[in-house]
């Protein structure tokens, strides 16, 4: 029995209760929480329902709780139902129900922890969006891994998700760019405000040689094909480091096409024909203070040219034109500003403000004997995706990126995530896995199978203990969903991987010497298998490998 069992369990038991004693079961919460205690002797769960329900209904809480601990004694799968305090409810599952949540584990396999609670739903999840005008820095690698994570859990609940990359080839940014190339090429130094580093070089020569006449035609030409080759290597060289790190977008949007296409214009027609701009001092303005910005923000400037909000506005118009019901944009820590202003335009186009969510990610140092890495080998002046995994690898890389809540700035210490030791979260959270696929292989040498395991007979601390924690992966893994926090998974496995080494340590699972396998061994052994499919289920939805030895 999961905890979600356990919690429809109680809803049904608790209506029941109510409706004998003539009492409104629609005072019911929503939701109703089950959670492991704290500490173990109170029980294998706790629910406060009887605090949420008792004055609603009339009846004191710990009187309601003695009514459902009467009702539930009674039930299958019910060891025990205590009350504590006020009227906390500690409830206890015999061995039977508990050996429930491993069957469901070995009969989904790579499934379990799935669910449809979002099924229907289409979300765009825009993540990275770095302008092609050099290697995806540490933030942009973050939202990588945490984006690419995110769209996994999101999907793993039944969401239709598009992956969407945005990037800007139109503005001043890439005139620089185009400059710093040319000016490469030519052997002159780093324009004002330009782009240095190696990559420049390197990317000024490809050009070159693709076009060996470049340097010989005119200004305006050779600024041109620096722009248009110089972003095509450059953003080549993105998705190539994107893919080669896990992460992979089904989408790609260039923002030049939204002026292209006419998009940026017909979005600006509709928001004037619904009245949701408004002129003064001869440009057109959107309400964006209504939605916590700070300002009002122009889209038609004086001189008639669109502002950069303009692109934004077309750019979620033609998001939901796709059949998204959801834009999730992550965003850096330097543009909190985008929260109201998305939101306003969600609800100038007459969409509900929620259509939009924006999650902003704090900032990334790397860090080594205690000082912050300032430089980079290839960018110059800032440390790459690229550098990250030259450093540590792709799993400590994605791991350590994806750990913490993206509301907080991390430092990533080098001399802790290239440690071979169980010092290092990933590699703790590996060993497990690897550790268990060698207690599989010596299983079969030793005659052992799962075939048909009696798991009453897991009636020890230990094993109690191990079994809770796996069935709180798929409350833990539909919480990441719901809160946009991929963080949840990643700590969970750590809680998993800590829970079954003590296992281990206190309880023999194979045969030994001229030791007969019997019962006990199987059931263990298929307790294992469930904690092994589990740790690989959340390591793949971190985009994590799950290795079969260490």
């Amino acid at each position: 029995m999961t905890p979600a069992d356990l919690a429809e369990l109680l809803r049904g038991t608790a209506a029941k209760v109510l409706a004998e004693r003539g009492l409104d079961p629609s005072v019911l919460p929503v939701e109703l929480k089950v959670e492991r205690p704290r500490n173990p002797e109170h029980g294998d769960y706790a629910s406060n329902i009887a605090m949420q329900v008792g004055k609603k209904a009339g009846v004191t809480p710990r009187d309601f709780a003695g009514w459902l601990a009467t009702a539930l004694a009674e039930t299958e799968g019910i060891a025990s139902a205590d009350i504590a305090g006020p009227g906390f409810l500690n409830i206890r599952l015999d061995a039977s129900a508990q050996g429930a949540i491993l069957s469901k584990v070995l009969e989904e396999r790579e499934r379990y922890g799935y669910a449809t609670d979002l099924a229907g739903t289409s979300i765009n999840l825009e993540f990275v969006s770095a302008n092609p005008t050099g290697p995806i820095h540490l933030g942009g690698t973050r939202w990588a891994a945490v984006g690419d994570a995110l769209g996994r859990i999101l999907a793993s609940q039944g969401a239709d998700v598009t992956r969407e990359y945005y990037f800007n080839d139109h503005g001043a940014q890439i005139d620089r760019f185009a400059d710093s190339l040319r000016a490469s090429a030519k052997g002159e130094p780093t324009p004002e405000n330009g782009y240095a580093g190696a990559y420049i070089g390197e990317i000024a020569s490809a050009v070159v040689a693709a076009n060996p006449d470049v340097l010989s035609l005119s200004d305006d030409t050779q600024r041109e094909t620096f722009r248009a080759v110089g972003v095509e290597l450059m953003f080549a060289h993105i998705k190539a480091t994107l893919h080669d790190f896990g992460t992979d977008f089904d989408v790609f949007t260039n923002e030049s096409s939204m002026f292209a296409s006419g998009a940026v214009d017909r979005a600006v027609e509709k928001l004037k024909a619904e009245g949701s701009l408004y002129e003064a001092e001869g440009a057109w303005w959107l309400r964006t203070t209504d939605f916590g910005d700070d300002k009002d923000r122009v889209v038609i400037k004086s001189d008639g040219s669109s502002a950069y909000v303009a692109g934004d506005i077309a750019y979620y118009l033609d998001k939901r034109e796709r059949g998204a019901d959801l834009c999730v944009y992550m965003l850096g820590a330097d543009h909190h500003g985008y929260i109201g202003r998305l939101k306003a335009v969600a609800a100038a186009l007459g969409d509900d403000p929620a259509s939009v969510e924006v999650l902003i990610g704090q900032m990334v140092n790397l860090v080594r004997d205690g000082v912050a890495v300032k430089m980079s080998k290839r960018a110059g002046t800032v440390i790459t995706l690229d550098d990250l995994v030259e450093a540590i690898g792709i799993d400590a890389s994605r791991y350590a990126l994806v750990r913490s809540s993206v509301n907080t700035s991390i430092d990533i210490d080098l001399e802790l995530w290239t440690k071979q030791n169980d010092e290092n979260p990933v590699l703790y959270v590996q060993y497990a896995h690897a550790r268990l696929r060698s207690l599989a292989r010596n299983a079969v040498d030793l005659g052992v199978s799962i075939d048909n395991p009696d798991f009453g007979l897991l009636t020890t601390p230990h094993e109690g203990d191990l079994i809770r924690t796996i069935g709180e992966y798929a409350r833990v893994v539909a919480s990441a969903a719901n809160l946009r926090e991929p963080h949840r998974v990643a700590r969970y496995l750590e809680d998993l991987a800590g829970t079954y080494h003590r296992f281990y340590g206190a309880c023999r699972v194979l045969p030994m010497g001229d030791e007969v396998p019997n019962e006990l061994h199987t059931a263990r052994l298929a307790l294992c298998d469930a904690t092994r499919q589990v740790l690989a289920n959340g390591l793949a939805l971190l985009g994590v490998s799950a290795p079969e030895r260490m």
